[in-house]
């Protein structure tokens, strides 16, 4: 390596309980930090970066055999990646941020998109890196089947907005015809089929589907630039910047980075990235599964009472149901009804294996006993629900946070590295949405300053978590959803 090149960076060992560090600052000064020099004397602390240890970006030579960062073991559990990431160096960057930075994005659902439009809102450039194959949008999914076609909106279904600012972007979308209000009739459903309808309210759905939204949300942006599919496997801070791989290629240079995601994807860039306290933020997120089941049927079903959506209660297998056909193609008077259902958190609990590969048995034994669920809501005798001509099983396995920080946001401006997502708020698109909009500006504000205090850019480091309520397919807030059911429900949000 070029001697020439200057340390811009410090990193010490991170080895405190969380009692034992009440302020980042104590942290910060509380040891001697082992300081990267243009020497090639080794620092005090052998895992700490030296001229011929320090892992270089992009898997380049010099990379250690043993221990390198990012590269876990595939039986190592979400709590083993985490116990490793809370004790791992803290990065300290020393140097003044550029004048026009570059923000890496990593996680293409509502928090992260907010977030990179609000950042071009300031004046700051930003890529987003997402994972999908189909579009962006993260848990804002619409699955469709051709040549049909069947359309599902398979996570979230519908939203609401209470908070101004939100009001003001949705109302934005409205106008530009990508959300439109849901006016079918919603309700409650216990077994036997007995539905109870809802009090009107706003709710709002994408025209097309919830997809369809979220690609919109940059189609005429100027500064973001979206990558996709890409699965960012590793983050290096090198040279006072932060180098961003996917499988030992390259993915650029960033002066700061965003983490809008959670799940095991996450977990594993925080394993080794040298932000633990981030990482410790993230080991305190408790987060339960759900199953999604997309059933088409050539007739409409039996409903004792008509109904496009319905949150269901008193059945072990379902907590929700929706006609897809009905609520997004509220003309279609002919052609397949498409229904998404949804399990209870405690169901999808005893039933969870690898959503990335759910076994056969397991699928048809989920499909069967959430078909069976749907008999027992609509009270339909066993065995007479007209078979389905198509399904399909997912099993979202860290859809529903079960304690929260109930902050905008967390970032670490030593790091230089921030998080967003609905789960920091509770569970829902407005949750998101404002949650990106907070590390956006929280992010271009710590810019401007130019990183010379990041004491006073501290952001829910130690923040304690509570538990929420909520209900299985998530919160919506100023609804009298809410208000009539937090004292009957105790499950978590989806969506």
């Amino acid at each position: 390596m070029n001697s020439a090149i200057s340390r811009t960076w410090t990193m010490q060992p991170f080895h405190a309980t969380v009692n034992e560090i009440s302020d980042f600052a104590v942290f910060s000064h509380r040891n001697k930090f082992s300081t990267c020099t243009n020497s090639a004397t080794k620092p005090e602390n052998d895992s700490a970066p030296t001229e011929e240890n320090e892992a270089k970006p992009n898997g380049s030579a010099g990379n250690r055999k043993q221990g390198r960062p990012g590269i876990k073991s595939r039986g190592s559990s979400r709590r083993t990646r985490l116990n490793k990431a809370s004790l791992q160096e803290q990065v300290k960057f020393t140097t003044v941020v550029r004048d026009d930075p570059h923000v890496a994005v990593i996680g293409g659902g509502m928090s992260g998109l907010i977030c990179a439009l609000t950042l071009e809102q300031r004046g700051i450039r930003s890529t987003v890196f997402d994972t999908g194959i189909h579009g962006l949008g993260g848990r804002m999914g619409t699955r469709k089947i051709d040549p049909y076609p069947l359309v599902f909106d398979h996570a979230a279904q519908f939203f609401t907005a209470s908070d101004p600012r939100f009001k003001k972007l949705v109302d934005g979308w409205v106008s530009k015809g990508v959300v439109k209000e849901w006016k079918g009739s919603l309700g409650k459903l216990c077994p036997g089929g007995l539905f109870t309808p809802l009090p009107p309210c706003s709710r709002y759905i994408g025209t097309n589907g919830m997809r369809p939204l979220a690609d919109s949300l940059l189609s005429q942006s100027n500064l973001v630039n979206i990558v996709r599919p890409c699965w960012v496997s590793r983050l290096e801070p090198f040279n006072g910047m932060w180098h961003l791989t996917e499988r030992m290629k390259p993915r650029g240079v960033f002066d700061a980075i965003v983490i809008a995601h959670n799940g095991k994807c996450a977990n594993s860039l925080l394993a080794s990235a040298g932000i633990p306290f981030i990482a410790r933020q993230m080991k305190r997120l408790e987060l339960s599964p759900i199953w999604a089941l997309l059933a088409a049927f050539d007739d409409p079903l039996p409903l004792p009472k008509y109904f496009e959506g319905a949150f269901v209660e008193g059945v072990d297998s379902l907590s929700w149901m929706a006609n897809n056909t009905k609520k997004l193609f509220p003309l279609q008077s002919h052609g397949p009804h498409c229904w998404t259902f949804f399990s209870t958190a405690a169901y999808a609990k005893r039933n969870k294996v690898p959503q990335e590969n759910i076994p056969n048995v397991k699928a048809e034994k989920v499909t069967r006993e959430m078909l069976q669920g749907i008999e027992i809501a609509l009270g339909l005798r066993e065995g007479s629900l007209q078979k389905p001509f198509y399904t399909r099983v997912q099993l979202w396995g860290a859809a529903l946070p079960t304690n929260s920080p109930d902050i905008p946001c967390i970032f670490d401006p030593y790091g230089r590295a921030g998080i967003c997502g609905d789960w920091l708020l509770g569970s829902s698109l407005e949750a998101a949405a404002l949650s990106g909009m907070a590390l956006a500006h929280h992010t271009a504000d710590y810019c401007a300053s130019g990183g010379s205090n990041p004491d006073d850019f501290v952001m829910g480091l130690h923040k304690e978590f509570t538990p929420i309520d909520g209900h299985d397919i998530g919160q919506f807030p100023g609804s009298e959803l809410l208000k009539e059911q937090d004292s009957a429900s105790s499950e978590p949000a989806f969506v």
